[in-house]
């Protein structure tokens, strides 16, 4: 049931409203970055930053309705930016423009979460949960597991590596059933959990890099700066200080690895 209510969650909802205004976004340039954030911690403003595009941007919530694309031109490559609405707890379950914002994110090379460090510390934790719900899995690799599908010989189930985290062939099979799959090679070739291998099933996440982007470092000291710079994935700049745009691009170019 669990496996089945995922793929409910990760389809498109063919109920009420029809398609959103500003969402059918054409994809141009060589590379598209999405991003993501609560409202009012400074898209809108870094989008304008960034490429010069205007996007509402105000001291209260809820000011970005729509996907706003711009353009920022580096090294001789275009990079599409999409100003995403912000996303609200619970946006993976419908709330708000939240499966429109995430279904659009998908279709990106590299997330941007915008954080706003004067407010609680709980923002990253909290957007990693409704993008994962959805099925994008942030600075991760996809699971190196094979499912090869056979004529019969039911499931046969080969670990090359020990599992720590309670998946055997017992619940392999479990899970391959809900899935009307009874026939198939399955090979670890890695320690994976439960939900890894029903990532690997589904075969419809999306692996993408993310890099946080802490704002708003102007309101805070030297010590807690320092502090989040030194987070993995992480940049600390001031859009309304300009501080620190040059080495955001710097740090989008070496993780986006164009040639």
């Amino acid at each position: 049931k669990l496996c089945q209510l995922r793929k409910q969650l990760l389809e498109p909802s063919t109920s009420g409203g029809g398609k959103q205004p500003g969402f059918e976004v054409q994809r141009v340039g060589d590379a598209r970055i999405g991003l993501v954030g609560f409202p009012s911690v400074g898209k809108s403003s870094l989008l304008t930053a960034l490429t010069g595009v205007q996007s509402e941007a105000a001291a209260y919530e809820f000011t970005t309705l729509t996907c706003i694309p711009g353009m920022i031109y580096y090294n001789d490559v275009r990079i599409q930016l999409l100003d995403l609405p912000g996303l609200i707890v619970g946006a993976a379950s419908g709330k708000g423009r939240g499966r429109q914002v995430i279904a659009t994110a998908k279709s990106c090379d590299l997330i941007l979460m915008v954080l706003d460090p004067t407010k609680e510390d709980t923002q990253k934790d909290l957007l990693t949960k409704e993008l994962e719900a959805i099925g994008i899995r942030l600075n991760r690799k996809p699971p190196d597991v094979t499912i090869t599908k056979t004529t019969g010989s039911g499931i046969r189930f080969n670990a090359v590596v020990k599992q720590t985290h309670d998946f055997d062939k017992a619940v392999c099979e479990s899970i391959l059933k809900r899935y009307k799959i009874h026939n198939a090679d399955v090979v670890l070739r890695e320690d994976i959990t439960i939900d890894d291998f029903i990532d690997v099933v589904d075969s419809n996440r999306k692996y993408v890099k993310c890099v946080y982007v802490y704002n708003k470092i102007d309101m805070l000291n030297v010590e807690e700066v320092d502090r989040l710079a030194r987070l993995p994935m992480s940049v600390v700049v001031s859009v309304s200080q300009k501080w620190n745009l040059d080495g955001l691009l710097e740090r989008l170019w070496q993780e986006m690895e164009i040639c």
